[in-house]
């Protein structure tokens, strides 16, 4: 595990650097001279990790965007039957075929009611 190292003089940064003549990696002080052998080889790790969730996404006034398709579907919260829908754009291997829904009157955003049971499916955000 990468850590920081600190001057035993001055308590500045040590900094890692190749030392030619010992033909080993030392931590070095840039403002005194003093060095120390670095005990351990790592000096950045760098952990990569993705977690890629399908969310609805902004969903402010999408109801009065003239691009998005119409659907006479009913909204979960108000009752009104017109809502926007778009499909999922996550960009992943196995992209399942969700439509998210935006009534036009509430901004509700709710998943495809077709779904199994009407329930979410694991994994997706729900925003608004």
């Amino acid at each position: 595990q990468a850590s920081l190292h600190f001057c035993a003089e001055c308590n500045n940064l040590l900094y890692p650097k190749a030392d030619p003549q010992r033909r080993t990696m030392v931590y070095a002080c840039r403002i005194c001279d003093f060095s120390e052998i670095g005990d351990n080889a790592l000096v950045y790790k760098n952990d990569l990790l993705t977690i890629t969730k399908e969310q609805v996404g902004v969903i402010a006034d999408l109801g009065a965007d003239t691009t998005l398709s119409h659907a006479q579907m009913g909204c979960p919260q108000c009752g009104n039957e017109d809502a926007v829908f778009f499909q999922d754009q996550s960009k992943r291997k196995e992209t399942r075929m969700i439509l998210f829904f935006v009534c036009t009157k509430c901004n509700h955003s709710f998943v495809d009611p077709s779904l199994p049971d009407g329930t979410i499916p694991e994994g997706v955000e729900m925003a608004g």
